[in-house]
């Protein structure tokens, strides 16, 4: 398959976290055409200005970008006109729609999602309580988490535990070894959300073998061996199935896909408790 590239200017005057979200899930619909980004962040000054627009310049190509302050808008956009390259505000219709619904213009704000509010300290807190409860540490406060993830070995446990605390989600996770009990703590958990993640025997194999090659360890083990591993998969299963936790299978599953999942599940189970 041939692939073409382009040039992708993401201009932002906050992190521009938001432009790189919004251009990739948009050129994840071209298969055959892949952007090389170059992504300008906190660009809040004159001379910062000048340096995009001198890039734009000597690389040209499809321009996005978020910033609120009207004359660098207009500079950007004159600029790109001249030039000939497309140029297109990410934030503009969306903040028309809601000045249209609210009856109020927006304030401009470079960055304004990006305070240190009571939101952000939440995440903070719960990046910390996730990064102390990964793999089954620090077990004794359980019940603290909202979410807590169990599953055998390379089931994407803590990248998932990771993408949850950022969005404020204090998650633990406890790996299921064979013949290895539950901790109690897990057994008495009443406030969390408890969720099995499996995948097939196929895939944790494959993954697992990739592991032991990267530690340049001996793979002769039962870790990767096929039967061994199916049994792991049916065990989990049995667990998640006796104790009434929903499962999620990963493995055709981004991180992304699963934490939605469990964000949904969260919910759902929210409910149920404040019913109660």
């Amino acid at each position: 398959m041939v692939r073409n590239y382009f040039h992708l200017h993401l201009v932002s005057d906050a992190t521009g976290e938001t432009l790189i979200a919004v251009s990739r899930a948009a050129a994840a619909q071209y298969e055959t055409v892949s952007a090389i980004e170059h992504v300008y962040p906190l660009v809040r000054s004159e001379a910062q200005l000048a340096r995009v627009l001198a890039e734009i310049e000597a690389s040209p190509g499809v321009v996005l970008y978020t910033l609120v302050e009207p004359e660098w808008q207009e500079k950007l956009e004159n600029f790109c006109r001249d030039l000939g390259c497309p140029c297109l505000s990410v934030l503009q219709p969306v903040l028309s729609l809601f000045q249209s619904y609210l009856g109020q213009a927006s304030a401009t704000k470079p960055g304004a999602q990006h305070v240190l509010n009571t939101e952000y300290f939440r995440r903070i807190d719960a990046m910390n309580y996730t990064l102390l409860h990964d793999d089954g540490q620090m077990g004794g406060d359980l019940d603290n988490a909202d979410v807590i993830l169990v599953g055998i070995s390379r089931t994407s446990k803590t990248p998932t535990s990771i993408y949850l605390a950022n969005r404020g989600i204090k998650t633990a996770n406890i790996p299921l070894v064979p013949n290895i009990p539950l901790p109690p703590e897990l057994e008495s958990a009443k406030k969390p959300l408890i969720v099995g993640l499996i995948a097939s025997a196929d895939r944790i194999v494959q993954i697992r073998q990739n592991r032991l090659l990267s530690l340049r360890a001996d793979d002769d083990t039962s870790y990767v061996d096929p039967t061994a591993v199916a049994d792991e998969v049916t065990q989990s299963r049995r667990l998640c199935a006796r104790k009434g936790w929903p499962v999620i299978d990963v493995t055709r599953r981004s991180i992304e896909e699963t934490a939605a999942s469990i964000v949904d599940l969260l919910r759902d189970h929210r409910m149920k408790f404040i019913a109660t």
